[in-house]
């Protein structure tokens, strides 16, 4: 948008200054005025027109720089934005990394405690059946 700003700007000055120096050249050939006092004018309005011309292009140099650091303000910002998204995203993963770990470690201590419990019911269960066989084996 502002590029299009920057090209109607453009256009504008360019049709000012060819509309000057077509009226100047109408004015000097239509004005009854002796040579050097055409090539006076001619020469007072081709300062006035450089001038002119010199101030809209400082004006032009400072509107593209003013454009320029807002939009390198608003990639900064951007950019800030950007990071701190990227820092939440990364507390977030490790949030939920930490918590899977500890969701594991229940169920690794869970199985482990299924594992103890099957181990010694069957300790008891092979216990209990070796009892009766030395029981027989003692009343013999």
């Amino acid at each position: 948008m502002g590029n299009n700003n920057s090209n109607e700007f453009g256009a504008f000055l360019s049709g000012l200054m060819l509309g000057g120096l077509v009226g100047a050249a109408v004015a000097l050939l239509l004005a009854p005025q002796s040579g050097e006092e055409t090539r006076k004018v001619i020469r007072e309005k081709s300062i006035e027109l450089k001038d002119l011309a010199a101030e809209r292009a400082v004006e032009t140099r400072q509107q593209a720089e003013a454009q320029l650091e807002e939009a390198r303000r608003q990639a900064e910002a951007k950019l800030a934005e950007a990071r701190a998204q990227a820092e939440k995203l990364v507390q977030e993963a490790q949030a939920r990394a930490e918590q899977l770990r500890q969701q594991g470690q229940v169920v690794l201590e869970e199985q482990k405690t299924k594992i103890e419990e099957a181990l010694a019911t069957g300790k008891r269960k092979i216990a209990k059946q070796d009892t009766p066989d030395e029981e027989a084996s003692a009343e013999a």
